[in-house]
Order: C-alpha cells, then structure tokens, then sequence
C-alpha cells in the first residue's frame, strides 16, 4: 500500500485510517486487529503511532506510570526525568496507555510452558492497581 505523503502529521493519521479503518467498531474484534500491522524502522516512530492509535480504539483509558530509581546514586546524577525518558528495549514506556480489548505485546517470559513468551501477542481484559 501506498500513502501519499502530505506532512508527518497528515500522513500518519492517513496510514491509520486507511489500516485500522473500521477501528471504532471492530476494535474489540480480535481477528480484526491481529490481522492488521503498521512496520516502521524506529522505535520513537512506534510510540507515536501506538498513541495515536490508542486514542482512537474505543473505550476508557487506564494509565500506568512508572517507578524509576538509580540505585547508589547519591549525587544524584539521574533525575528522575531523566529516568522517565528512557525506554530501553524490551520495556514498556514511562507512562502506558491502555484501554480494554487493546491488543498489548509480552515483553518476557512468564511462563513458556504455559505460552506466555516474550513476543506473544495479547488483548487487555481488565485492570487492576498493578496488574494488567
């Protein structure tokens, strides 16, 4: 597929319409969104895209943040702004936004015995306090 390219902004939202079309009705398919995909090459192009995408899947939004800390840091040489920043790979971001029937990807495994391995793919069914 090809999407004309107009600005970043303009282009992207153009991306999204055209993958995730029905997005607002069948977000809570799961075949509707395990068949769908957006590739790009950077990560910070990533986490644009899937908070613009979580913005429009329906639903309430239920934000993790973060608990960041250097340990032995009594200069205090990392801030926690600093820490906030970072997103290495394989971890979530600062702050998660997420909404029931999202589709979320395991970042470890849990229990490979069981299928939950690092990569698989899963839908949000509830919340709690630090549980997803």
């Amino acid at each position: 597929m090809v999407v004309e390219y107009d600005n970043d902004e303009a282009s992207e939202q153009h991306l999204i319409n055209a993958i995730y079309r029905s997005l607002h009705i069948n977000g809570h398919v799961s075949d509707y969104m395990s068949s769908r995909a957006i590739l790009t090459r950077k990560n910070e192009h990533v986490d644009k895209l899937n908070a613009m995408l979580i913005e429009k899947f329906p639903g309430d939004e239920v934000i993790y943040i973060s608990f960041d800390e250097a340990i032995d840091d009594v200069h205090n040489y990392y801030t926690d702004e600093f820490l906030n920043s970072l997103t290495p790979n394989g971890m979530p971001p600062h702050k998660l936004v997420l909404k029931k029937n999202c589709p979320i990807m395991l970042l470890r495994n849990l229990d490979p015995s069981d299928g939950l391995c690092n990569g698989t793919q899963m839908v949000c069914k509830g919340f709690d306090r630090n549980i997803i």
